[in-house]
């Protein structure tokens, strides 16, 4: 399933970016997340409590940061994690670009190819990708707060 998501930011792209580059930072304003932790210098581990339609899901995973090429304002991360309770698993790849639209304005496009298995994946695209939506919208939400703050 691929998602394409944009959203524009109230700040210039540099403290985005920065902002961005810092995983476990940035997972406190992504909604459901109850811990991240650094292994390494690419690799984090983490849980995310989500409700998608009536199953709630406690998703126990790693993040592998694969790309960060400042030059071009380019990342991308890859992401397992699985849910022993609900018996399935969600596996995506995740770009993320940031384009200068002013000199406090920056449109965040956000590109993603995930596979759920198991039970998450039997709601179908619609159910899913509307919670996407939702999950960005506050997850932008929570970074103009903290941007702005």
């Amino acid at each position: 399933m691929k998602f394409s998501q944009r959203a524009v930011i109230p700040a210039a792209r540099e403290p985005l970016w920065n902002f961005l580059m810092d995983v476990p930072k940035v997972a406190q304003s992504l909604p459901g997340v109850e811990s991240v932790s650094r292994i390494d210098d690419t690799t984090y581990q983490g849980v995310l409590k989500v409700r998608v339609g009536p199953i709630a899901l406690n998703l126990q995973g790693k993040i592998f940061l694969e790309e960060q090429d400042k030059e071009r304002w380019r990342a991308a991360l890859r992401a397992e994690a699985n849910d022993r309770m609900a018996a399935g698993a969600v596996k995506g790849k995740t770009t993320m670009e940031l384009k200068e639209l002013g000199p406090k304005e920056t449109e965040l496009v956000v590109e993603t190819d995930v596979n759920i298995l198991g039970k998450i994946g039997e709601f179908g695209q619609p159910i899913i990708r509307k919670k996407a939506d939702q999950m960005l919208q506050q997850f932008v939400d929570n970074i103009k707060r903290q941007l702005t703050a």
